[in-house]
């Protein structure tokens, strides 16, 4: 069974479980996950779990992600991107000034209500089921957090850019879109989505579906593999000795006084726990009543 995290550059027009499914078939390897959905026009970078790795679904950072998404303004869809239904054009000339002194107002923590067109549940229903059948609905507006919103390039006479957007997990760019098209008041729509960095992992460590085909079939996935403890690298690390280390993996937490360079000991701070010969065995939190640090997963 191979274990680690595989970074797939997700191809256009195929979703998630579509690579999951290509990966399954290609490694042979059941225990499967991918760890954020793409829509089908997206493209970019999609990390992949594989055999042990896949206990970390649960347990992922809230890691910004960024993203390079293409507009076009005087048009509005269902799906607020260019596959959908087109419901309104208006003809308009937004120059370059207006759309950046637009963009301010969509940084920092803002509320956010996601599109029909989603997998958000409402009731037990997905939203995108009801889109389907041509029900709308009302929904909450959630928070979110922009870090970076910038224009890239933008064609005045074609009224069509480039945004470079980093945001918190669960923001949707095609929101942001259609909010920047309602604050000009002419409408817009994404054309297009790269993901550049999700995870911690950028385009820089992605293979392709044509690697990975190639890969299945002459062996050497190995050298692409992530160990798993690299999507937890925002988290502190701990060395453990070899008796608590027995005493870890058999799910006994370890007093906070004798663990050597310990940092916050706050409650509930999440550690990375490697044995003394520096292999990785899950994650630890800080446990203040108990005065220790809890088996949080064990890898």
């Amino acid at each position: 069974m191979q274990s680690g995290i595989l970074i797939i550059d997700k191809p256009a027009d195929f979703t998630s479980f579509d690579v999951v499914a290509v990966v399954r078939k290609c490694l042979h390897e059941k225990k499967t996950g991918h760890t954020g959905t793409l829509d089908p026009m997206a493209t970019g970078v999609l990390p992949i779990l594989l055999g042990s790795a896949t206990k970390a679904q649960a347990l992922l950072p809230d890691s910004s992600k960024e993203y390079e998404a293409e507009f076009r303004l005087g048009i509005t869809t269902d799906t607020l991107d260019i596959t959908g239904t087109v419901l309104d054009t208006c003809p308009c000339r937004i120059h370059r000034q207006q759309l950046e002194d637009i963009l301010p107002h969509f940084r920092g923590d803002i509320m956010q209500v996601p599109p029909m067109y989603s997998a958000v549940s409402k009731d037990g229903v997905r939203l995108y089921e009801l889109a389907r059948k041509g029900i709308v609905t009302e929904r909450q507006a959630r928070p979110v957090t922009v870090d970076r919103l910038e224009l890239i390039c933008y064609d005045e006479e074609h009224q069509c850019g480039k945004l470079k957007i980093a945001c918190s997990k669960g923001t949707y760019i095609r929101v942001i879109c259609d909010d920047i098209g309602k604050a000009l008041g002419c409408g817009c729509v994404m054309t297009s989505l790269r993901r550049t960095r999700a995870c911690g992992f950028t385009l820089e460590d992605a293979i392709t579906i044509e690697q990975l085909r190639q890969l299945g079939v002459q062996g050497g996935i190995e050298k692409y593999l992530r160990p798993i403890d690299s999507v937890f690298a925002e988290y502190g690390k701990v060395k453990i000795s070899e008796n608590q280390t027995v005493r870890f993996q058999n799910g006994g937490g370890l007093l906070l006084p004798r663990l050597r360079g310990l940092g916050s000991k706050e409650n509930g701070t999440l550690y990375r726990v490697y044995s003394d010969k520096d292999v990785f065995l899950g994650l630890g939190v800080v446990n203040a009543e108990k005065d220790e640090l809890s088996v949080k997963k064990r890898f």
